[in-house]
């Protein structure tokens, strides 16, 4: 394998391939990167379960809430972006305005949650391969494969092989593979929230269908400590990924306004595709707690498997949907897991370039121009990674991925309070720069640490995670998922501490200064 080092450790001059992608592709990578119909398979049943007390048919209104302060970060994002396109994002912006140290755990942050959540993703491809292809030829003993454990284990680390090179082979290709994955996936979402809809308004519906009603968007009818707050932890997280569309800007055409303007255009999209899942999802299931009622738990781990029988009948057509909704999931946890790993590798590459991990993570394929050291490394860490715990023990794997809720919030909250101190000096010099600068990342990285401390609360509280036995599953006594989230943050310091001690170049401010914005 051939490599050469980027010319400068400078943003820009890392040796990724410039203008490869414009403002359609960027859009379309942040929002695959969210992996929208797994989300909404695994997550919507939750959110209208609620906590202590069910959120019901008040779940669109959820929904928006939750987008409310991803669509603050993003803003930061964007205003980030627009002076410095720097692969790094949360690493570098937070390296600028509050130091190196700072800096390095925002890009541990980053790196950390998504090599946890490629084993969550790899999972759910491996073993919805084997559901797909038992629905394509009406083979329920393949589908049965599904649950093996070995065999799910073995398809998902073929995908994690897949993506990896897909990934090395040059951004453009991933782009384009993208473009088809995320088409079907919205189709297939659109296709059955539309007949969910119409079924609905046609009075076709099931017992338990309601119509839609406008007070379904208004959440605060609901309790906030046991409906909204349990909710909203769910449903933030639905969001999370469109910042891949930002990571992505040095190889993006005018790179300090493009990236920035695709991750709110992404997260506008999501909202609108969520919400009009969610409505035709409710109006015709219903929340009721028996049958496909969403208020059902059993039906909570994947509401698409629950409601599709009903909603589209046992005719041919019926199977060909249902075969159709196994494939939205299966290309869902497919693009997120390539998606996954192209943040990842150009984080590991931003870190390298400013000397703050090792400078093989720099090389950059003479071809392809893309990162070698870092993308394959990452590919492989997630694959022994997801190995190792889904051998060692299953229930720490899980305790693993429930916790990337907490990293998810240290690097966007972050990124929040980054883009406010960078930008303290030039606040007050119009109104835009106040609001957009100041005030909505400020309330964006308040929102985030908010979530951190409430959902550190809720993770170590012992019955968090149960097994499939209905124990418990704790650490010290207390929930895993708070346990080993926290544990994950130690870990990055460490590390910290020892490359400080073996390269000092990127503490001392020599690479990477600390600053503040003062040119406009």
């Amino acid at each position: 394998m051939s490599t050469t080092s980027p010319p400068a450790n400078l943003a820009g001059q890392k040796g990724l391939k410039t203008g490869a992608l414009g403002l359609l592709s960027s859009v379309v990578v942040g929002m695959a990167s969210t992996a929208p119909a797994y989300s909404l398979a695994a997550a919507l049943g939750f959110i209208v379960l609620g906590g202590e007390a069910l959120v019901g048919f008040q779940a669109p209104g959820i929904i928006i809430l939750a987008f409310v302060p991803m669509l603050f970060i993003s803003v930061a994002y964007k205003e980030l972006n627009r002076v410095e396109p720097d692969c790094g994002t949360t690493f570098t912006w937070s390296a600028r305005a509050f130091g190196s140290r700072t800096g390095w755990m925002g890009g541990w942050a980053l790196m950390a949650a998504d090599i946890v959540v490629m084993a969550n993703l790899a999972q759910i491809a491996g073993s919805y391969s084997f559901t797909f292809v038992g629905e394509l030829f009406a083979n329920p003993e393949i589908s049965a494969i599904s649950g093996d454990v070995f065999w799910s284990t073995v398809a998902g680390l073929i995908w994690i092989a897949l993506m990896t090179w897909i990934c090395y082979r040059g951004i453009e290709i991933s782009a384009k593979l993208q473009y088809a994955l995320l088409s079907i996936e919205i189709v297939i979402l659109l296709a059955f929230a539309v007949v969910a809809l119409v079924r609905v308004y046609t009075g076709n519906g099931v017992d338990g269908s309601t119509m839609p009603d406008w007070s379904w968007f208004n959440p605060f009818t609901l309790d906030f400590s046991t409906a909204i707050a349990p909710a909203i932890l769910t449903a933030l997280f639905i969001y999370w990924g469109w910042d891949t569309a930002v990571a992505i800007n040095e190889e993006t055409a005018d790179p300090e306004k493009t990236p920035g303007r695709a991750a709110v255009i992404s997260t506008l999209l999501l909202l609108v595709t969520y919400l009009l899942v969610t409505v035709g999802s409710v109006a015709f299931a219903g929340v009721g707690d028996t049958g496909i009622g969403l208020g059902n738990a059993d039906n909570a781990g994947d509401i698409f498997a629950a409601i599709g029988p009903a909603l589209f009948g046992d005719s041919i057509l019926g199977h060909i949907m249902m075969m159709l909704l196994a494939a939205s999931i299966l290309t869902s946890a497919a693009a997120s897991t390539q998606t996954t790993i192209l943040p990842t590798a150009r984080a590991a590459l931003s870190m390298a370039a400013f000397k703050a991990l090792p400078s093989h993570f720099t090389k950059i394929h003479p071809k392809f121009l893309t990162p070698t050291w870092a993308t394959w490394g990452m590919g492989i860490i997630s694959a022994a990674f997801y190995l190792l715990f889904t051998l060692v023990s299953p229930n720490l794997l899980l305790a693993l991925i429930g916790s990337i809720g907490l990293l998810i919030a240290v690097y966007y909250g972050m990124t929040g309070f980054a883009a406010t101190w960078f930008f303290r000096k030039t606040l007050f010099r119009s109104a835009r720069h106040f609001f957009m600068r100041g005030l909505i990342p400020l309330l964006g990285g308040v929102m985030m640490l908010i979530v951190f401390v409430y959902g550190l609360q809720q993770f170590l509280l012992p019955d968090w995670l149960q097994d499939g036995d209905g124990n418990n599953v704790t650490i010290f006594g207390l929930g895993a998922v708070g346990v080993v989230g926290l544990g994950a943050i130690v870990l990055g310091a460490i590390l910290m501490i020892w490359w400080n001690i073996v390269s000092k170049d990127f503490f001392t401010g020599k690479t990477l200064e600390r600053r503040a914005h003062t040119a406009d």
